[in-house]
């Protein structure tokens, strides 16, 4: 596995020097810059995993540098080093684009979990199913987007069902994962924030509310896989 490649914008040559070799110790491929036109040109000639730019430097800030990069490159996280600790530096930093920012002095150690955390969000994958908007579930059609949850009784007849928020985030989470289990902790994760007893519970009155309103075709069915969590069973219809 290739180690993760940072780019290092920092003026202070002996800072620079200690903090590459920190981050080095703990398997990261570390670029150093001494200021921002040299970053600048680095990040043209290389690709990088994570940017880390000091603000304060001559030639050219953090600021500015972070302005540019972002015009051509959006994705790549950048993480703000600087002794300024006032409110409207840090709102300049995260307007610009900043995925985080961190005072000088700081601990190595919590500047190493926020790389990680935050190459961990950049670098997860995004599944392709949650770009699909509307699902066929049996008899019925779910349009995510409104909220709305079409059963279709032949012909032009049709009954309309408006769903609340929570209930359309389960239901589409249920039809992402059709016929497989949708585990309990990433749909209260997902939808309620956190896993706990009292999330749980939550989950559960929705669940029974979605029986309710998928009961008109007996081909589907959601059923409790214990210390696990849910499936939407759906059977195709025998023609």
């Amino acid at each position: 596995m290739t180690n993760n490649r940072i780019l290092l914008v920092e003026d202070d040559q002996n800072f620079g020097d200690v903090l590459k070799s920190y981050l080095e110790m703990h398997d990261y491929d570390v670029t150093l810059a001494i200021d921002g036109v040299q970053g600048y040109e680095f990040f043209n000639r290389g690709e990088y995993d994570l940017c880390i730019f000091d603000v304060m430097m001559p030639k050219k800030d953090g600021f500015t540098l972070a302005r540019e990069i972002r015009e051509k490159d959006t994705e790549t996280p950048i993480i703000f080093l600087t002794a300024k600790t006032m409110k409207d530096d840090v709102l300049q930093g995260f307007k610009i684009g900043a995925d985080d920012y961190i005072s000088k002095p700081f601990n190595s150690e919590e500047l190493l979990l926020r790389i990680q955390a935050i190459l961990k969000r950049s670098q997860t994958k995004p599944d392709p199913r949650e770009e699909i908007k509307e699902f066929t579930i049996g008899k019925y059609h779910f349009n995510y987007p409104l909220r709305i949850l079409t059963y279709n009784l032949g012909g032009e007849n049709e009954e309309k069902e408006k769903l609340s928020p929570k209930e359309a985030q389960l239901l589409r989470m249920f039809a992402m994962y059709a016929n497989d289990i949708l585990p309990r902790s990433e749909a209260l994760t997902k939808i309620w924030g956190e896993d706990n007893y009292f999330t749980a519970r939550s989950m559960d009155v929705f669940v029974t509310k979605l029986r309710k309103y998928l009961k008109a075709d007996e081909n589907i069915e959601i059923v409790n896989i214990h210390g696990n969590g849910f499936q939407l069973l759906i059977q195709e219809n025998e023609a």
